[in-house]
This record gives structure tokens, C-alpha cells and sequence, in this order.
């Protein structure tokens, strides 16, 4: 079951028993406290959704001691991150007279999506979910929340592509992204990471990215993640 709320409840206390959102949230929290997952989803997430972009499920809290007062809880990352990131099925290309080496193509796509893919399984396991990007913000690949702290990541395949062109792309990719976050003052401190598909050869590009501000991880470890 999904609650659609459509407006801006964050932080809002939600308790006027006459109106039909509100006995909908106290509904929701309560089917919550009886184990069952009820997705709420707040204004911004609802145009997620219209516009094809998963959107943020919002947690619930009751008001201590009050049943019939409900508070929809602002979450790290507001603004930032979407909703849960999935890996993509991967197509086939068949070979031809193109000079775009197609194979190779396909092969740094699958390498990048099962990157992603053990990305989510690693932070799962931490019970930290993987979100793609907010609707409004920029499109880096992925990220997540701990505490006060968002990051988001750009994911780099090495396979079938210059490994130094990739690390380069990636590092001004997630540089420009979190400086357009820090330019528009989101909330919370943004932590830029590069994600790559194995551990690069060259290792200057460790002390590098960390000069830069920019966390380097790989699979299949994703040291620092």
C-alpha cells in the first residue's frame, strides 16, 4: 500500500483528525507498528514519481504520548538523493562495420552495472540503502546518507576504456557535482566518492583524489564505503 501526501510536510506535525490526509498518516504509522511496510511519499516525491524518478519513502514518528499526532521526519540528504537505486539490465550489440568498438561498449556497461550492483549489496549489508540522484539535483550514479553526511558517487568502469581517461572523467564529474550542491547549500555535509569497477594500476590516483577531497573506493571492497 502507498500514501501519496502531496505537499511540503517535512518536520510538520500532522494532526488534524478532519482532514483526510492526516487520518491517512496515522493510519500508515499505525499499519507500520504493526509490521506492515506502508510507503508515504511527500510532495517532491510525488513529482518524482509523475516524472519517471523513484521517489524517497519518508519516515514516520507519533508524537510521544499523543496517538492521533503524527511528525513526517525530514531525512539527510533532502534535495539530494531519490529514491532506491536498482541495477539495469545490460544489451547486446552486435558486431558491425561501426568505428565505435560495440563489444567493447557493452563490456564497460555490464562491468559498470554489476559495480553498482555490488555497491548496493556491500551497503546493504550495513543496512544502508543506495539511492540514484533527486529530480532536481545533479546526475551523479549514486549515493547515500550516514548521519549528517551525503555522499554521492560517480561509478567507473575500467574495462574496454582508458583507465586514466575514466579516472579523470570521474574526478571533474564528481567534483562539479558537489560543488553545484555546496553552491545551492543543501543540508548536510556533501562527501564526493569515485567508484571503481577494480583497483586502479596507477596509484597516484589515490593520493590525488584524497588532495582533491574526493574519496576512491573499488570493488570489490569499497574500502572507506
Amino acid at each position: 500500500m502507498t500514501v501519496f501526501v502531496h505537499g511540503d510536510l517535512a518536520s510538520q506535525a500532522v494532526t488534524d483528525p478532519h482532514r483526510e490526509y492526516s487520518k491517512k498518516l496515522v493510519r500508515a504509522a499505525w499499519e507500520r507498528d504493526r509490521g506492515y511496510h506502508v510507503c508515504v511519499v511527500d510532495g517532491d516525491g510525488f513529482a518524482d514519481l509523475i516524472d519517471g524518478h523513484p521517489a524517497r519513502c519518508r519516515e514516520l514518528q507519533r508524537a510521544h504520548g499523543i496517538d492521533d499526532h503524527v511528525l513526517v521526519l525530514p531525512q539527510t540528504g533532502d534535495g539530494i538523493l531519490g529514491g532506491p537505486l536498482q541495477q539495469h539490465r545490460v544489451g547486446r550489440h552486435e558486431p558491425g562495420a561501426l568505428a565505435l568498438d560495440l563489444a567493447h561498449l557493452d563490456k564497460g556497461t555490464e562491468a559498470h552495472e554489476s559495480t553498482i550492483a555490488a555497491l548496493i549489496e556491500h551497503l546493504a549489508r550495513q543496512h544502508v540503502e543506495l539511492r540514484g540522484h533527486a529530480r532536481n539535483a545533479p546526475r551523479f550514479d549514486a549515493g547515500w546518507s550516514r548521519g549528517d553526511d551525503v555522499f554521492i558517487a560517480e561509478v567507473k568502469s575500467l574495462t574496454g576504456a582508458s583507465e586514466d581517461q575514466q579516472i579523470r572523467l570521474g574526478i571533474g564529474q564528481v567534483l562539479d557535482y558537489a560543488h553545484q550542491l555546496q553552491l545551492a547549500r543543501t543540508c548536510g555535509r556533501v562527501r564526493p566518492v569515485l567508484v571503481l569497477e577494480k583497483q586502479p594500476t596507477d596509484p597516484r590516483w589515490t593520493s590525488l583524489t584524497e588532495t582533491s577531497g574526493i574519496l576512491l573506493t573499488w570493488a570489490p571492497d569499497f574500502a572507506g564505503c
